[in-house]
């Protein structure tokens, strides 16, 4: 016998047994509800109905009747056909974000990820690890700064992909640089980092992802605890030398190494400019887009 028939079986026998308390003043109504686990109002409706329609009366009604609330099948049909158009390539979050700014989108993110999903658009993320649990963001701007990079086609007229180099606050989100560059590397990490403390000081503590130009990647065969979050230590006991390295890059002073160059090779200033630094241009060469110009912090 199924679960279900087995549970609306003794929930007909426990109303019963209520009722007939209930008939006989035994129970009250609100006493014989929370014998029920419903409250004494539901349980006086189905106390009239169970004596009009006997135990049929007990019956959900709402069990074959669509949903007042259901989506309109045909809003469903017109997401997905912007999906396919215009948006295949954008995420399940950031499509539902274009609907609602651009096309007066009003249903909600969840029923757009699941019908997305059931049509066959999207494929159902992979259960995030232990180290990707949610966590309670910093109480205080600059205690933990985030950085990384997003390879993506972010001007379409190039017709090629850039990499967009990003430094935030975890406390308020807000972004405190922002760099498009041929391709993420020391330069372009250190220059985001000097850019932030330029214009808001020292920060506590930076979360980034392992790449190689904040860690010495293990050989292969190496093991990496992958588990554990990367937070370089604390500013005051390395911001310094961060500052300072992106300092004299950008003052124009020959760099040390280049961690991404291969081995630690040192690299003149013309070539570490061609290979970090080539400036990027708009379809008919007429604007050129480069690097903010990173601005030496006041002397305190």
């Amino acid at each position: 016998m199924r679960r279900t028939a087995v549970l609306w079986e003794v929930f007909v026998r426990r109303f019963e047994e209520a009722f007939e308390q209930y008939k006989w003043h035994r129970l009250t109504g609100e006493e014989a509800g929370e014998l029920l686990g419903m409250s004494g109002r539901n349980f006086r409706r189905l106390s009239v109905r169970y004596e009009e329609d006997g135990i049929a009366g007990l019956r959900d009604q709402r069990i074959g009747k669509v949903s007042p609330r259901r989506t309109p099948e045909r809003e469903l049909l017109r997401m997905h056909e912007l999906y396919r158009e215009r948006y295949s390539d954008f995420t399940a979050k950031h499509f539902h974000e274009q609907l609602v700014r651009r096309h007066g989108y009003k249903l909600c993110y969840t029923v757009t990820r699941l019908s997305l999903q059931a049509a066959g658009l999207v494929a159902k993320a992979k259960r995030c690890g232990a180290h990707r649990k949610k966590r309670l963001r910093r109480p205080l701007p600059g205690m933990l700064l985030f950085q990384d990079g997003s390879t993506h086609r972010w001007i379409a007229a190039l017709e090629r992909d850039l990499d967009l180099i990003v430094t935030l606050d975890d406390a308020t989100g807000a972004i405190y640089s922002a760099l498009l560059v041929e391709q993420e590397g020391t330069m372009s990490s250190f220059l985001g980092l000097a850019e932030t403390i330029a214009r808001q000081g020292l920060f506590g503590s930076l979360y980034t992802d392992r790449g190689s130009h904040y860690f010495h990647t293990p050989k292969a065969g190496g093991k990496v605890d992958k588990a554990q979050p990367t937070q370089v230590g604390r500013a005051r006991a390395h911001g310094a030398s961060v500052r300072h390295a992106a300092e004299t890059a950008a003052a124009g002073a020959p760099p040390r190494s280049d961690q991404d160059g291969g081995g630690g090779k040192r690299l003149s200033q013309g070539a570490l400019r061609a290979r970090l630094q080539r400036p990027l241009r708009r379809a008919g060469g007429r604007t050129r887009l480069s690097l903010h110009p990173l601005c030496r912090p006041a002397a305190r």
